[in-house]
């Protein structure tokens, strides 16, 4: 999607709605600040509140994905771009959400084994030794915790039996036996145990 084409036109239907950005903002209760964004291509309307922009701008949201008036013939056209566009930009900030994860788990776990190290074969006094292993194991630790949390968030699990797709619980997800990013657990919709791999996307 081209948001500064969308910010464009949202410019365009504010203004001939007779708004001010502060008078949009305002009957979306939000900043104004968050409607020049918009119209500058920094940002799009939060999905939550998309519905209601479209609403006082006398637009329909795949309008406001195009950054232009649709005519009927080519409404359902555009609208299977738009949701192509939108399906893709989900996916691409799931993926950049678990590069994340690795880039927060592997120098992590690298930098505390290091320390654990250093503190087994590096004279120093007994208190220091054990202050080491410790600070090495808690940084371990709370990296797992955060990189799980950001797996759980970023897509979807698949149920190897009905393959039905969902988002476990955090705890789910952490207890879970695994191996990589496939973990065993109990699908919702089949009540059944199966290794789950996770997957970008609701529907393919």
């Amino acid at each position: 999607m081209d948001q500064i084409k969308i910010g464009k036109f949202i410019a365009s239907c504010r203004k001939e709605q007779g708004m001010t950005q502060a008078n949009l903002a305002e009957k979306l209760g939000i900043s104004d600040r968050a409607v020049s964004k918009w119209e500058t291509g920094k940002s799009l309307p939060d999905s939550g509140i998309m519905l209601e922009v479209c609403d006082f701008l006398k637009i329909n949201v795949n309008e406001l994905l195009s950054g232009e008036r649709i005519m009927a013939e080519l409404y359902d056209k555009r609208a299977e771009e738009n949701l192509l566009a939108m399906k893709k930009e989900i996916e691409d900030k799931n993926k950049q959400m678990l590069k994340m994860e690795y880039w927060i788990l592997l120098p992590t776990i690298i930098a505390g084994l290091v320390m654990v190290f250093v503190a087994s074969f590096v004279e120093m006094p007994v208190w220091l030794r054990i202050a080491l292993i410790a600070f090495a194991l808690v940084t371990i630790f709370a990296a797992v915790f955060i990189a799980v949390g950001i797996e759980q968030k970023a897509g979807y699990y698949e149920c190897q039996n009905c393959h039905h797709r969902y988002v476990p619980t955090y705890w789910q997800t952490n207890l879970a036996l695994h191996s990589g990013r496939t973990r065993y657990m109990k699908c919702p919709e089949c009540g059944k145990r199966s290794w789950q791999r996770k997957v970008l996307m609701k529907e393919d």
